[in-house]
């Protein structure tokens, strides 16, 4: 055999291998989203979005205190870890030096890698222990600690992406560089830092290990940050792993939402980013 054929023939087999994988992969994509969406879909129901959960035991019911439940976590994750992965990329993108950058660029890689599990226990151990009570509070700032790595890493990387131009243009005319980044720089790269943002937004809003530790959960309803309170994350561990059957119609319906959730972020960020992002 010619060397020719040779690559042609290693090169249909490497074509057909990648054709494989990515069959693999997509298939497992939407064959969990199609067992879901069937057994979801068939157990939500308006009651779901409207009642508090019904004892063990009784039919019916909902979840409608978990779904503002998790609406409060998610805020208070992206309140603390929003502005602090935010101007941590500025700092690494436009300021930071070679030396120190690294370690920052190193640590925040590391902390991006710890289980969510170890995070939730760091989140007991600095807010429920010294506050002495599970609360939202605790709960959000177990999850702005995973927000965070995710925030600095995709704000550097899209700021990195403006133009230098851009830059240089600004500081031509005078302005002072810190002024240069906040009104050229940032709004230039706006689209995709709101894109970053979202990303780690839909990273944090399944977790379900840190809030075991920190908001635990609560069978009614309770909008106050102080107090623990239900998530659809910690709802579905419990319905699930309960002996009834009518826990685990509802643990489809609420794993069927916390998808649409996460899908609607990630599909707004996707459309978002080509829109706006700097060329």
């Amino acid at each position: 055999m010619s060397r020719l054929a040779r690559r042609n023939v290693i090169g249909r087999a490497m074509f057909a291998l990648t054709g494989l994988s990515m069959f693999v992969t997509v298939s497992s994509l939407f064959f969990i989203l199609g067992y879901l969406i069937w057994h979801g879909f068939r157990s939500i129901n308006f009651a779901f979005f409207t009642q508090l959960p019904k004892p063990p035991g009784e039919l019916g019911g909902g979840m409608a205190n978990a779904i503002a439940g998790s609406a409060e976590l998610i805020l208070i994750a992206t309140l603390i870890g929003a502005p602090v992965g935010f101007f941590a990329g500025v700092y690494l993108s436009e300021f930071g030096g070679r030396k120190f950058s690294f370690v920052v660029r190193y640590v925040t890689d590391l902390l991006n890698g710890v289980p969510s599990i170890v995070v939730g226990i760091f989140a007991y151990s600095l807010v429920v222990v010294p506050l002495g009570h599970f609360s939202i509070f605790a709960g959000g700032f177990a999850l702005s600690v995973i927000f965070i790595p995710i925030a600095v890493r995709t704000t550097e990387q899209f700021l990195q992406g403006v133009p230098q131009s851009f830059r240089e243009a600004a500081l031509a005319l005078g302005a002072p560089k810190w002024k240069a980044i906040a009104t050229v720089v940032v709004p230039a790269a706006f689209g995709a830092l709101a894109t970053g943002m979202l990303l780690a937004l839909a990273r944090v809003a399944g977790e379900t290990a840190p809030l075991l530790f920190t908001s635990f959960s609560n069978q009614f309803w309770n909008l106050s940050p102080n107090e623990p309170a239900a998530s659809l994350p910690v709802m579905i561990f419990t319905y699930a792993i309960s002996p009834y059957k009518d826990w685990h119609r509802q643990a489809w319906a609420a794993g069927l939402v916390l998808l649409a959730l996460v899908l609607f972020i990630n599909i707004s960020a996707r459309l978002l980013l080509p829109r706006r992002a700097p060329r």
